[in-house]
């Protein structure tokens, strides 16, 4: 579970009072590690029975539900070394890393770029835990791995490194933090990625953009893949990448999961979020 899940639920409550559209949009959860039931006569890769992980639309989510449609060219073979629980946490924030880093952080995952200075905020949520993971399989100094912030200190709240370095990448995961924070710790083109962006992101994109700044805020918006959803599922067979679970809850008390997810991004804060993965299983 992601804020993405909770924006669109929030989204929903805010906007729509029918209870037709309010159960349709909060039917969230976009990650699923399942046993195919049915499949479509146009399915070729897959059968009835097969271990898949799979990325939902965020449009229909499904994941709460007992039983889920995926798209083929969203959905990989799950293999045995990878558990459902591991499965099901890769999706929405292992895709959301990956594209933060390899796209636009441009970093290359086989160490062989030239090093990068980068922080990632909320390192301890579902995002920040693989963006950690993947940033140290590149040529990477990372802020969450080879050193830690106190955000309840006075240099922590500030973003500033404990070594000094100006960060030439920030992987931004909560909203805890404006712009005016981390433009002094940037180095000269830094560029801050911010992966739940607002009104105040747009803005604040569009204003560097028009004054040509060589720092940058870069909004990011998830453009799942198959190739790299697969490509996670065997970074975490080989043991290269890991999805730590804060808490697993049974689908009858999916309740509880949700509350937990939807009370660190309600809150707005680092210390509300959840310290890796919330699971809900069958």
């Amino acid at each position: 579970m992601i804020p993405i899940d909770c924006q669109i639920a929030t989204f929903a409550c805010i906007y729509f009072t029918s209870l037709w559209l309010k159960r349709f949009f909060t039917c969230t959860a976009c990650d699923v590690a399942r046993e195919a039931v049915e499949v479509s006569p146009r399915v070729k890769n897959f059968k009835a029975s097969d271990k898949v992980v799979a990325y939902l639309s965020i449009s229909n989510g499904g994941g709460f539900a007992e039983f889920a449609v995926a798209n083929e060219s969203l959905t990989v073979a799950r293999p045995p070394e990878v558990s459902a629980p591991e499965g099901a946490g890769l999706p929405v924030a292992g895709l959301i890393a990956l594209q933060a880093l390899t796209q636009a952080a441009g970093l290359r995952l086989n160490g062989r770029g030239p090093l990068k200075n980068i922080l990632i905020t909320a390192a301890s949520g579902g995002v920040g835990r693989y963006a950690v993971q993947l940033a140290k399989l590149g040529n990477t100094h990372s802020l969450g791995a080879d050193e830690v912030l106190d955000y309840k200190a006075p240099e922590g709240s500030a973003l500033k490194s404990p070594s000094g370095k100006k960060y030439d990448f920030v992987v931004h995961c909560t909203r805890a933090f404006p712009w005016s924070v981390f433009e002094p710790n940037l180095s000269e083109c830094g560029k801050v990625i911010d992966i739940t962006p607002g009104i105040s992101t747009v803005t604040t994109f569009a204003l560097k953009k028009l004054t040509f700044s060589k720092k940058q805020l870069t909004p990011l918006l998830l453009t799942p893949k198959g190739e790299n959803l697969e490509f996670l599922v065997k970074l975490v067979k080989e043991g290269k990448l890991k999805t730590v679970i804060d808490l697993k809850h049974p689908l009858s008390k999916a309740e509880d999961a949700w509350a937990k997810s939807i009370s660190g991004h309600a809150a707005k804060s680092i210390s509300g979020h959840a310290t890796g993965k919330i699971i809900v299983e069958p």
